[in-house]
């Protein structure tokens, strides 16, 4: 089982940069890089809704489950 970051779709639905995702939401480039290639172990509630807040998106519209078989 996996859950993959579509944050990049996101982004490019609303017309956003990973910098100025950055700055709306107060976290550094890299960290939201990290999140973005899908290399994360974890996410804080408080930065998802920070996320999902600046991208007028719910959690589901970046993170996604795949059960790997």
């Amino acid at each position: 089982m996996e859950i993959i970051v579509t944050l990049d779709v996101m982004l490019a639905k609303r017309k956003m940069t990973l910098t100025d995702l950055a700055d709306q939401v107060g976290l550094t480039m890299a960290n939201l890089s990290i999140l973005k290639t899908g290399k994360a172990k974890a996410i804080r509630f408080s930065t998802l809704a920070a996320i999902c807040k600046a991208l007028n998106c719910q959690p589901g519209d970046i993170l996604r489950y795949e059960d790997q078989v």
